[in-house]
């Protein structure tokens, strides 16, 4: 298998379903191509390995390409059942496809606001109300999954593509400053940020940038 991903500093949608296939020990290689080219560089180096003309992408044995990194953690988790990328728990996986989700497609002010740059300096900015209203949803998430599902990861006792999907927000939270507390976190959800972001496999993506 070939994963197509872009700058690592940058791309959180490369981030999830890399560190998905690490968890999972899937063999691949990947290739990486530098985003924010000029004079659409970037876009036509994409489009060369992605049909969608987005990264990620990967690209298996059958010469099938999936795109989107959601598609891609189902199918890690489809070829790599062991790996415990899903809760085996019916409820504990209904809701962490949920929070999965969620973040693929919401939460889009805190996306925009405090876009992911893991080689900037962490500083405290002042946020929107709207991103606020965001950080607060998410600490909520996680707050009640914790709390359900007895963590120390959202579905429970196995780290899983919920918590991939979630690392580029702890990682945004580092950056920007945001401490949790003051969207209603009681501690919990601030350590478990930092869970995420001690994770081996974040820890071998880090050192790539």
């Amino acid at each position: 298998m070939e994963l197509v991903i872009g700058t690592k500093a940058w791309s959180t949608w490369s981030m999830r379903p890399w560190l998905a296939a690490k968890k999972a020990g899937a063999p691949f290689t990947e290739r990486l191509i530098t985003l924010r080219q000029e004079n659409g560089v970037s876009e036509a180096a994409i489009l060369a390995q992605s049909p969608s003309g987005q990264v990620p992408a990967l690209k298996i044995e059958t010469g099938a390409v999936i795109c989107d990194s959601l598609a891609i953690c189902e199918y890690l988790a489809e070829r790599f059942p062991d790996a415990g990328l899903w809760p085996a728990d019916a409820t504990a996986r209904a809701l962490a496809r949920s929070a999965a989700a969620r973040m693929h497609s919401g939460f889009m002010s805190l996306r925009q606001e405090c876009p992911m740059d893991l080689a900037a300096e962490s500083q405290a900015v002042e946020l929107s109300a709207a991103t606020g209203k965001d950080i607060g949803k998410i600490v909520a998430l996680w707050r009640d999954m914790l709390q359900r599902f007895g963590g120390p990861w959202l579905g429970g006792a196995e780290w899983g593509v919920a918590d991939a999907f979630y690392t580029p927000v702890a990682t945004r939270f580092a950056t920007y400053g945001v401490k949790l507390t003051d969207y209603g976190d009681d501690g919990a959800a601030g350590e478990y940020a930092q869970r995420l972001l001690a994770r081996p496999e974040y820890l071998e993506w880090l050192a790539g940038i």
